[in-house]
């Protein structure tokens, strides 16, 4: 293929933190002077025809939540699709992109690969180490070696020691911190209000993630001093008005891949928490570089 394709995924099922990664990326390629355009499964969505062209205001139930986030903070060509290779081909019809990025993927093997990025979430890493269904990874973890960037998700917290034992428990060349951040949310209500969490200190607020780790999450509120009463739901859960019915006027919070689920019917005190990434210096230069090489 004369276009790189770079897939960014993991090898462990649950949330490693894929899409902020992915809109990281994104900021990292259009700087550089790319145009870039993402392929992703719309995992969750409805549609009865694929491939298909997600923007902002993508129904979530057609296209799935991450797409239609990525989407929505990216703000380029965007196609979710079951076949990925169709999906390629669909995007480069319409548009004229120079890198494509695959959101998750890695095991899609009859797609076409130019780099391979791997998430590893800090907290889990692997788990008991084994593959499914006796643990969570979808690949040994012997996969690692073969990728070229493996990136270590330390959330808001950093902590270089547990990242050098990763590195070398699995005995990798070198391995990348990758770290989020996020202290003001937003009203899903009232388009134009915002407010810094240090600003509820003490309060109690309602916790509400469709998340596949959301114990992350909990956690960044309960570190700027929130009382949370907790409501996990499953992964891309298909979000109700009465799951937002708490009978009280505590404030709800919810991550912002909820929140596009949710915003044609979301109460007065409904807001959200988006995260930004941060990465390792030398990762991005190494990115550019070798995507420069091709």
């Amino acid at each position: 293929m004369d276009i790189p394709v770079i897939i960014v995924g993991n090898i462990s099922i649950g949330g490693t933190g894929k899409t902020p990664a992915v809109i990281y990326l994104i900021k990292l390629l259009k700087k550089a002077g790319y145009k870039p355009a993402v392929i992703t499964r719309g995992y969750g969505g409805k549609s009865i025809k694929w491939p298909q062209q997600v923007t902002s205001q993508s129904n979530t139930k057609h296209v799935g939540d991450e797409a239609v986030l990525i989407a929505k903070r990216s703000n380029i060509p965007v196609v979710a699709g079951p076949d990925r290779r169709v999906d390629i081909q669909y995007l480069r019809s319409k548009y004229n992109c120079d890198v494509i990025i695959s959101d998750d993927g890695l095991q899609h093997y009859n797609l076409h690969r130019d780099i391979e990025i791997v998430l590893i979430d800090g907290q889990r890493q692997l788990g008991n180490g084994w593959c499914l269904p006796a643990g969570p990874l979808r690949e040994s973890s012997r996969r690692l070696k073969s990728v070229d960037f493996v990136l270590y998700n330390e959330g808001f917290e950093q902590n270089n020691s547990h990242k050098l034992l990763f590195t070398q428990q699995h005995q990798l060349a070198s391995v990348f911190s990758m770290q989020l951040s996020g202290n003001t949310i937003y009203s899903l209500f009232f388009k134009d209000k915002s407010q810094h969490l240090k600003e509820l200190q003490g309060q109690s607020v309602h916790a509400v993630t469709g998340i596949g780790n959301p114990s992350r999450f909990y956690k960044t509120l309960e570190k700027h001093g929130l009382n949370l009463t907790k409501h996990s739901f499953p992964d891309h859960y298909d979000f109700k008005p009465i799951n937002l019915e708490f009978y009280d006027e505590k404030i709800i919070i919810m991550t912002e891949k909820d929140a596009v689920k949710c915003h044609e019917f979301a109460p007065k005190n409904c807001w959200f928490l988006p995260v930004d990434t941060q990465m390792d210096d030398k990762f991005d230069r190494l990115l550019l570089n070798k995507l420069k090489r091709l």
